[in-house]
């Protein structure tokens, strides 16, 4: 049986994605030059004695840096779907999907979202019920 998914990403979500991935990238080539003394806008080293040279600006400039880096990457590895609305026609397949015993992992990756958020969904949807008060599984014992 064949299953349609549906496909449609509006051209706003795109471009809201592209203008924070640019964002990003220009953040850190500020950061980058100013951590290495340079002005971001002419590549001119800064003067000696500005702000930007000093030490402790210097390591926080790299901190803030690797904290860009790093949010970089994860938005990199980030599905595709993740913060997108669910369609009806997903939830009626996550749901059929738990019913069938598919593994959440398996889920995640053929609706192109994160385990947390497939798992997240079932309980929205009343289909698991979430662990009372005590870290455990994923998935309680009892399914609705």
């Amino acid at each position: 049986m064949f299953t349609r998914h549906n496909l449609f990403v509006s051209s706003s979500t795109i471009l809201r994605a592209e203008a924070q991935i640019m964002e990003l990238q220009a953040a850190i080539s500020i950061i980058r030059s100013l951590a290495d003394g340079l002005n971001p806008t002419t590549a001119e080293a800064l003067d000696p004695n500005s702000v930007c040279r000093q030490p402790e600006c210097v390591k926080a400039l790299n901190r803030a840096l690797a904290a860009l880096i790093s949010q970089q990457e994860r938005e990199k590895n980030r599905p595709g779907n993740a913060g997108r609305s669910w369609s009806r026609t997903e939830d009626q397949q996550v749901c059929e999907e738990l019913r069938l015993g598919k593994d959440i992992n398996e889920m995640a990756k053929a609706h192109n979202r994160t385990v947390p958020a497939i798992a997240a969904r079932l309980v929205k949807l009343g289909k698991v019920a979430p662990a009372k008060g005590k870290p455990g599984p994923l998935f309680p014992e009892k399914v609705a």
